[in-house]
């Protein structure tokens, strides 16, 4: 056989055979999630450190940019009696959230120790931070939830681990609630120190990813009020982080 076409049939088995493991390599990245929510909460510096108690009418808050949502996760629904407000802050310390309330009614667990952490806690009145400090890993975030009474509970999630919720990861956060019956509103504050999310260091430009959650009324979940910042067309589950805002750390 002639030397060229002997090696012209070997480029070409080759090739053949390389055809198909480049094929699934991109197949493999085209089934990556990527994030398809573009909306935008920015958090400004705070000019210190401050406890929280609550109380929305600090300075802090009153330079804030302020969101708002009435709709449910899916977008198809509003609900301006649930009507939400949330802002958020930060320092070289911590990252602060918060939340404006409105409500018809509370549905929160009677009579329990606040102090500590409750199990299915989103299976009465929360409102929730959903918060990805490092937006490569997507299926890796935290997820911070607090009760118009001040009950609590923070999750590490790994939404490819099973199971995905790691109850046993503690971040140290702080938070405090407080009900305006009057005015049928609750309030509600966070701050969460950047160590307990292995964030070394925070600047004004960083973009983080973010979704913003409430879940309000009685009963089973069929009868129940779910809110989301960014919609999620499905509307079944608020743990998909492709949905996830951004959270973009400001002067």
């Amino acid at each position: 056989m002639n030397l060229k076409i002997h090696f012209a049939i070997t480029i070409l088995m080759v090739l053949t055979c390389l055809y198909p493991i480049h094929c699934m390599s991109s197949a493999s990245t085209d089934n990556r999630p990527t994030y398809s929510s573009q909306i935008k909460t920015r958090a400004k510096r705070a000019a210190a450190d401050f406890a929280v108690d609550a109380d929305l009418g600090k300075e802090v808050w009153k330079n804030a940019q302020w969101a708002e949502f009435d709709h449910d996760a899916s977008g198809q629904y509003h609900y301006p009696d649930l009507a939400t407000g949330v802002a958020s802050a930060w320092t070289e310390n911590y990252v602060y959230f918060a939340f404006s309330c409105r409500f018809d009614n509370l549905n929160v667990y009677e009579g329990e120790d606040s102090s500590k952490e409750r199990w299915e806690l989103w299976n009465r009145d929360v409102a929730e931070v959903f918060i990805n400090p490092q937006p490569n890993r997507i299926t890796h975030y935290y997820e911070f939830e607090v009760a118009p009474n001040n009950q609590w509970i923070d999750l590490e999630i790994e939404k490819t681990n099973n199971p995905f919720n790691d109850a046993a990861w503690n971040s140290g956060f702080s938070h405090a609630s407080k009900v305006d019956s009057r005015n049928r509103t609750w309030a509600m504050e966070m701050r969460i120190p950047l160590q307990s999310m292995k964030v070394a260091a925070l600047r004004a430009g960083s973009k983080w990813r973010v979704n913003f959650f409430r879940a309000a009324g009685q009963g089973t979940d069929d009868h129940r009020k779910f809110l989301a910042r960014s919609t999620i067309p499905s509307g079944t589950t608020f743990h998909v982080p492709e949905r996830f805002g951004i959270l973009e750390f400001i002067d």
